[in-house]
Formats: C-alpha cells, sequence, structure tokens
C-alpha cells in the first residue's frame, strides 16, 4: 500500500509539523505517534445483521491498511480518534478474530482509544487487545485528542467524526469526491480511516484550510 511515491504533506500545529498521510492517517514524527479516526470496523456485518446486502471483507481491508502504515513507520503509540467499533451487532466470531490476529502482529505498541459515540453503543474493544481507554479530550503534548470536533481552552483539538470529504470541480459538469483533512486556528479533523464510512462534505471558507487525500497525494485546496 505505501509506496516510495506517496506523497505526505507538512502542516505547522501547535508549534509542532504534522504529516497528513494519503492514507488517511495524521503522523506526528517528533513523538512517533499515529492517529486515525473512525475505522467503524464491523461496520458492514452490523449492516447485514440489518438485512442490508452490503459487501464483505471491509474489517480485514481496514486492518491490513493499518497494518501497512504501522510496518512503515513504526510509531511509538497508534491513538484511535473514537468509533474504533461500529455497533454492537458488528462484535462477531470473525471480526474479533481478525482483530485478535492484527493485535498479535503489533502485541509490543501502545494502543489508545479516544471513545467516540459509536463506542459507547457497541462497547469497548475486548480487553485482551490491550487498547487504553480514555474519554475526550485526552492531552498529548500540545494537543487534545477528541473524537468530536470542539474548541479546547489551552490545546490544539485533533479529532474526528464527521467524515470530511470535499467536492473538487473537474471539467463541465464533473466533479470528483474526495476524503480531506480539515484545519483551522482551533482543530484539525482528519478524514474517515475506514472504508464504507461516508462523509460530510467540507465548503471552503475563510480561515480553514482543506486537504484532499487522493491516491498517493494530500495536497492543499486554495482558500475561499
Amino acid at each position: 500500500m505505501k509506496t516510495a511515491s506517496s506523497q505526505p504533506l507538512a502542516v505547522a500545529c501547535a508549534g509542532e509539523t504534522l504529516w497528513l498521510l494519503p492514507e488517511r492517517a495524521l503522523w506526528w514524527p517528533a513523538r512517533r505517534v499515529l492517529f486515525v479516526a473512525d475505522l467503524h470496523l464491523g461496520k458492514a456485518a452490523a449492516y447485514r445483521a440489518l438485512g442490508q446486502p452490503v459487501p464483505a471483507g471491509t474489517t480485514r481491508e481496514n486492518l491490513d491498511r493499518l497494518s501497512a502504515l504501522l510496518r512503515h513507520y513504526a510509531p511509538a503509540e497508534l491513538v484511535f480518534l473514537g468509533d474504533f467499533l461500529h455497533a454492537a451487532e458488528a462484535r462477531t466470531a470473525s471480526m474479533l478474530s481478525a482483530l485478535a490476529q492484527w493485535r498479535e502482529t503489533c502485541a509490543d505498541l501502545r494502543c489508545t482509544l479516544v471513545r467516540g459515540n459509536h463506542d459507547r453503543r457497541a462497547g469497548d474493544p475486548p480487553t485482551s487487545l490491550g487498547i487504553a481507554i480514555v474519554n475526550e479530550p485526552w492531552l498529548i503534548g500540545p494537543f487534545a485528542a477528541c473524537h468530536h470536533p470542539q474548541a479546547h481552552a489551552t490545546h490544539h483539538v485533533i479529532a474526528g467524526h464527521v467524515h470530511p470529504v470535499v467536492k473538487l470541480q473537474g471539467r463541465g459538469r464533473e466533479h470528483l469526491r474526495l476524503p480531506c483533512f480539515v484545519l483551522d486556528a482551533q482543530k484539525l479533523v482528519l478524514p474517515a480511516f475506514g472504508e464504507f464510512t461516508g462523509g460530510w462534505i467540507v465548503e471552503t471558507e475563510p480561515g480553514v484550510q482543506v486537504f484532499p487525500a487522493g491516491g498517493d497525494a494530500v495536497w492543499r485546496v486554495p482558500s475561499a
């Protein structure tokens, strides 16, 4: 998944340099922390339990993509910004087995989950995974790790929840809809890492920087 041609984009935030990754994750090199938001593991299984004809295999694909990032960056810590599991119906034997197998491949990695709204409904991940569970805001250096985008009195917020996407105009009536990072003076919002998650269309406006992630690159949309 990660190739030599991939082009992360470095941005300045709270006096630190952060890398916006094409794989829809955030890398903080100074502390070797990888942030991902909104995996929604087991979402497809939850929909199938409701009788919806959706494809299988998204949990394995999400975990494989995450493992590729771990191999490339070798983080000291992995922070999940909420909505790790999608719903209680997602806790199938196959999904829990896939999670256990994934964790065995990175057993020594420190992992923290900042609870999101779906986590409260789905329940915390199994304790056997060794993932620390915290509530928002969780302070780490100059950042407040959250699930919901919000303002914090003293720290710059890093969050997820809204699954931001941006619509880019092509030729004629053509347009491209891409996941994006959204940065302003108070917060940085990450796109959803998980597949099959939908998205909230972001409108460019003064003071807000939008960074689409597509293919092997992240780039900046000109401000309004």
